[in-house]
């Protein structure tokens, strides 16, 4: 079944010469996670794996259909960063071991698949949003940082339901919506830096330079709050 994994990283690739090569590996990324879970009868959410394979389809989804914007249907540097983008994760999944445990019981509720769903979804939108605002550097298209704006909105509308799932998900498994750990001062971080950013956006077109770097450094911090905080640091959202 992992060679599904493979096959969607090496279509991710290509597929950055090729729309249709990036939307069929996708394809096969969402196949590969669902018959992962189908085996496991439980959403496959547990383990760096599993984490980095559904964040490297998250950012396969998202990109395609923000690819769907009028201003990016024939913007080959956008299919070819989202491509790269999404292959560069499934690769980083490949390295890690895959693991078939059942869902231990402190996880095994609807909170904690719908948080970090959530959380993943908002990462991909992140991640896009960066590559759009590369681009906007790059072509001062001004429709481009009306799409990177659309991109942090939706991405920050997820991120703030998955920080309210994973709390009613807290009080659940620990008594309390709310822990001081690592991880969730870095995901208070995060979220408070993309309600800035959209603000900053709003200030108007003299501020577009500083939203676009914002976007991209803020991408940064998405992948600190995820890989570095759970790679490096002792938190009850550690790997």
């Amino acid at each position: 079944m992992k060679s599904l994994l493979l096959i969607f990283t090496a279509l991710s690739f290509f597929g950055a010469f090729n729309r249709g090569v990036l939307a069929v590996g996708t394809a096969v990324g969402v196949v590969y996670l669902g018959l992962r879970g189908w085996s496991m009868g439980r959403l496959p959410l547990i383990g760096p794996h599993d984490t980095v394979a559904f964040f490297a389809v998250s950012l396969g989804v998202m990109g395609l259909a923000i690819s769907l914007s009028p201003s990016l249907r024939r913007a080959g540097w956008f299919n070819a960063g989202a491509g790269i983008m999404a292959g560069l994760f499934g690769g980083l999944a490949l390295i890690f071991p895959a693991r078939d445990m059942p869902m231990p019981a402190i996880l095994d509720t609807l909170w904690f698949e719908l948080h970090v769903v959530l959380a993943f979804f908002a990462y991909a939108l992140f991640g896009i949003g960066a590559l759009v605002s590369g681009g906007w550097l790059a072509t001062r298209d001004r429709s481009l940082m009306d799409i990177q704006f659309k991109a942090a909105l939706a991405g920050w509308s997820f991120f703030s339901a998955s920080m309210i799932s994973g709390g009613i998900w807290g009080y659940y498994a620990w008594g309390t919506y709310w822990l001081w750990t690592p991880k969730e001062l870095w995901t208070s971080i995060l979220w408070l830096f993309y309600a800035l950013l959209l603000h900053l956006r709003l200030k108007g077109a003299k501020w577009e330079v500083a939203s676009a770097w914002s976007a991209i450094f803020g991408f940064a911090v998405t992948l600190f709050t995820y890989l570095g905080v759970s790679l490096l640091m002792k938190s009850s959202h550690s790997f």
